[in-house]
């Protein structure tokens, strides 16, 4: 894999010393948001430090015992994921991720660890794959929910492949927008979504309809983002996330349709909440990739 595309602007790749340069600029902007996430050994000061911890995961990745991935986003290293420890023999991997602020809340995460732990099940035959996080990492507890990952015990989630459901190769890019989706609502840990990421998933024309109450509410694009940039960012619902836990996708030709069950949580008005319900999306194939065409919900009641 030398550069694997995510999306029309961001990309994977390894991670390696000759991006030194580039590591250590993204940590100067990073450091201070991922250091209570990530080890101290992976946390640089300087072009030789950077360059080492490069280097210590070069040499674990030709002896097969860690790998280390870059995510780019416009060209700019933003972030990235790991195999923390690869262990062919036991067939376990434990996987690991950060993120610099500017581009949290895109879904990038759940993508890339979505393609690590197929690759380390499928092509490498490992049987679990573990996601450890402390307790109050809300976004980091989000993706191991969202990826069908159990919680061992306060800081382990776990998943074997017998649990897996790999994503099928024509949903792919429909699994990447849904996750987008939901991540530009995200404002945990006191982050500010991202709500104009919308208008590149859906198209301009889009309906949206909330089908909760007695009648429909029904919105077009900016009549649906507006209220919620302003309650998500107003001190109005904070520490709000929300994560499919079940989802359905059947494609037809140039159309499809999607049927997720969802979860969400967060604070409004002070008050702790935890809500789910369904929503359906249908999606329509564009010249620049699969885009929203309608979204409907309900949420449950009681």
């Amino acid at each position: 894999m030398l550069v694997h595309p995510l999306r029309l602007d961001a990309d994977l790749r390894a991670l390696e010393p000759h991006h030194a340069a580039e590591f250590l600029a993204h940590q100067d902007r990073a450091r201070a948001h991922i250091k209570p996430w990530v080890g101290a050994a992976f946390i640089a000061s300087d072009l030789d430090g950077a360059r080492a911890v490069l280097q210590r995961y070069a040499d674990g990745a030709a002896s097969g015992e860690r790998y280390l991935y870059g995510i780019w986003l416009d060209g700019v290293l933003v972030g990235g994921t790991m195999f923390v420890s690869f262990d062919a023999g036991a067939g376990v991997c434990e996987i690991g991720c950060w993120l610099e602020p500017a581009a949290e809340g895109r879904g990038l995460v759940t993508q890339v660890v979505r393609l690590m732990i197929d690759w380390a099940f499928r092509e490498r035959g490992l049987t679990r794959a573990e996601w450890r996080t402390l307790p109050d990492n809300v976004r980091s507890i989000r993706v191991a929910e969202r990826l069908g990952m159990t919680r061992q015990d306060e800081k382990l989630w776990a998943l074997s492949s017998e649990d897996w459901n790999p994503p099928a190769p024509e949903t792919a890019e429909i699994d990447r927008v849904m996750d987008a989706m939901l991540a530009a609502f995200d404002n945990t840990g006191g982050r500010t979504p991202d709500l104009d990421v919308l208008r590149d998933l859906f198209l301009p024309q889009a309906v949206i309809v909330n089908n909760t109450g007695p009648a429909p509410d029904i919105y077009d694009l900016d009549g649906f983002i507006t209220p919620r940039h302003k309650i998500l960012t107003d001190g109005t619902l904070t520490s709000f996330s929300e994560w499919e836990v079940a989802h359905r996708t059947e494609i037809t030709g140039s159309i499809a349709q999607r049927l997720s069950d969802y979860r969400k949580s967060g604070v409004r008005d002070g008050a702790p909440f935890e809500g789910s319900g369904r929503k359906t999306t249908q999606f329509v194939r564009t010249p620049d990739g699969w885009r929203i065409a309608s979204l409907a919900w309900h949420d449950h009641q009681g």
